[in-house]
């Protein structure tokens, strides 16, 4: 007699279903309970699952134990909340030692009911070292950012069953007790799949579609490295989509954080079918988008950035581009297509004010051959990557732990290794400030040079983008923290500056800039360190911004755009996708 009931409402636990399905594992050991009971009973008539019973918990881990060794698979073992999880304990630790593939998924009503005398409330926030790999927490599930959250999570914990020789790893699920068993069919779940250098058989690469290399932070490459990617591009038509600080500068670099920035337009060619993820932290806000992610790091860990990841490449980045590409090939018509396309909208950039994007813009082409360029969080290194750095310029930016605070250091103490090369620094006020002491540093040497652009504030939280922008003025008070440091003093800096032996110069206004940029950007070393500070306005940093942001208005972009903003106001993101599926887009 066929089942009443079929999979429960509760999202997060059918998202958990459909990716042990995805990843092969279909053997469950289950205990009695209640806040097991959505889990078990969704699983009970999916004939995907193989499923036993075991009233006592610590014999189900054992027993799990048994059927793992046996078969190589993982099993699952479930149980409810109270003590039950306690009784997984010896099981998991003789899993842990013996690296047995045994996935413990513990119910729970969830870690807000902890510590307030709530019956069968058991705290599994922090679990013994050695009875699993990984353990990851399944919330429920309110919006699309709580489905993504719970996709990489119990990604997560299936893919530690077998990663560097497997072992056993834990999900502790909540549940609200639905009793809503009514969805026929199982909702789609995005699975994300592991591999490493010793795979019998490689995915292949999409057939269809764009592919771009997209870099975040990276250590300068290697000519070994550097040959691999290009090799890689040239065989299958792609680009590398890079920033400052992404360390390639090889034949398919593309800086297209110009056409990406375009509010009132959408260039087609800065979306790919497949992105190769490489590189950390990004300062890039304006990268070119894919509808799917291959992740390759010899951490093999899950770096989900943009929200699509669906495969983690466990190597060096090198083998996975030698792998992949094809000797004889010399594809760039797509590299050519996109060049040509930021060009010509960098050619319509309007007369731009006064501000770090306009400094950046005039000064690009302009920085010393075989110099380093070091930037500013956060509005610096936006302004730069507006546009390409000439050849043999390497740069880099404080993106990982992406505060403000260490930005001048970072840049002496390279310095201090490379004396025969030119270090150039572009840093906001409070940047500057935060970090002025290494100024006075006597290692300091005379390949420094230090543009301060200092607007007075934290100017970032003025700018027309910005959350904070709303407030207007009322942010300078505590926000942005105006007024700090001699208020834009004319005198602070310059004083502080030549005591310590430096050259310094100043600029208030295009005319002034222009006039004493070539001095600051000699290509030799001068008899001393070089301080420039330009001092700019608040307005005018903004409507830089928003003017490089809107070169090009597309009249039916623009009444798309706003449309899909209105529904997604009204009906949330499960409105936008029911009505992109009736459109069929």
């Amino acid at each position: 007699m066929e089942s009443r009931f079929k999979y429960t409402n509760e999202r997060n636990v059918q998202i958990v279903i459909a990716l042990l399905k995805a990843h092969g594992i279909h053997r469950v050991i289950a205990s009695p309970g209640t806040t097991n009971m959505t889990f078990v009973v969704s699983i009970e008539n999916d004939p995907w699952f193989q499923i036993w019973s075991s009233v006592d918990e610590r014999s189900a881990a054992y027993l799990a134990c048994g059927m793992a060794a046996e078969t190589g698979e993982p099993v699952v073992i479930s149980c409810t909340g109270a003590t039950a999880s306690r009784n997984y304990m010896p099981g998991l630790t003789e899993a842990y030692y013996r690296k047995l593939p045994v996935l413990a998924i513990t119910s729970t009503r969830g870690n807000h009911k902890i510590g307030h005398l709530i019956d069968q409330q058991i705290d599994r926030r922090t679990i013994p070292n050695d009875i699993a790999m990984e353990s990851v927490t399944i919330p429920m599930v309110k919006d699309s950012e709580d489905e993504r959250y719970c996709e990489i999570e119990a990604n997560k914990a299936m893919l530690a069953l077998t990663l560097n020789g497997g072992g056993p790893a834990h999900i502790n699920m909540y549940t609200r007790y639905s009793k809503d068993f009514s969805v026929k069919e199982l909702p789609h779940a995005n699975a994300i799949y592991r591999h490493t250098v010793f795979e019998k058989k490689w995915p292949e690469l999409p057939q269809d579609g764009k592919i771009m290399v997209r870099i975040g932070s990276h250590a300068d490459f290697s000519e070994e490295l550097t040959q691999a990617v290009d090799a890689f591009c040239a065989t299958y038509d792609a680009i590398v989509c890079c920033d400052h600080t992404s360390g390639y500068r090889g034949k398919y670099e593309v800086h297209s954080q110009i056409l990406c920035a375009q509010n009132q337009w959408a260039s087609q060619l800065t979306k790919t079918n497949l992105s190769i993820h490489i590189g950390e932290v990004s300062g890039d806000g304006f990268a070119c988008s894919a509808s799917h992610v291959w992740r390759v790091s010899p951490d093999g860990a899950l770096r989900d950035s943009v929200g699509n990841l669906r495969r983690v490449f466990m190597m060096p980045e090198i083998e996975f581009f030698k792998h992949y590409a094809k000797e004889g090939n010399s594809h760039h018509e797509y590299l050519d297509r996109l060049n040509q396309e930021v060009e010509s909208v960098k050619a319509q950039i309007p007369e731009l004010p006064f501000s770090n994007i306009w400094m950046a813009q005039h000064m690009v082409d302009k920085v010393p051959a075989g110099s380093e360029i070091h930037l500013g969080i956060y509005h610096s290194l936006r302004s730069w990557n507006f546009f390409k750095l000439p050849a043999g310029i390497q740069a880099k930016c404080n993106v990982g732990g992406f505060g403000i605070d260490g930005g001048v250091s970072t840049m002496m103490g390279a310095s201090f290794v490379h004396p025969e090369k030119l270090f150039i620094g572009v840093f906001g006020d409070l940047a500057f400030f935060y970090d002025m002491n290494v100024v006075g540093n006597r290692h300091v040497g005379n390949n420094v040079r230090i543009m301060l652009i200092n607007n007075g504030k934290g100017n970032e939280f003025r700018n027309y983008h910005h959350p904070c922008a709303f407030l207007g003025e009322e942010a300078d008070e505590f926000v942005a923290a105006a007024g700090h440091y001699g208020n834009k003093s004319h005198k602070l800096v310059k004083d502080y500056a030549t005591d310590l032996g430096y050259e310094y110069l100043s600029a208030s206004n295009k005319e002034e800039f222009l006039e004493v940029i070539d001095k600051f950007l000699l290509p030799d070393k001068t008899d001393r360190p070089i301080l420039f500070e330009v001092f700019t306005e608040t307005e005018d940093e903004s409507n830089a911004l928003e003017m490089l942001c809107n070169i090009i208005v597309d009249p039916k972009y623009v009444a798309k755009k706003a449309i899909k903003g209105a529904v997604k106001q009204v009906l949330g993101d499960k409105g936008v996708k029911v009505i992109k599926t009736a459109l069929g887009k």
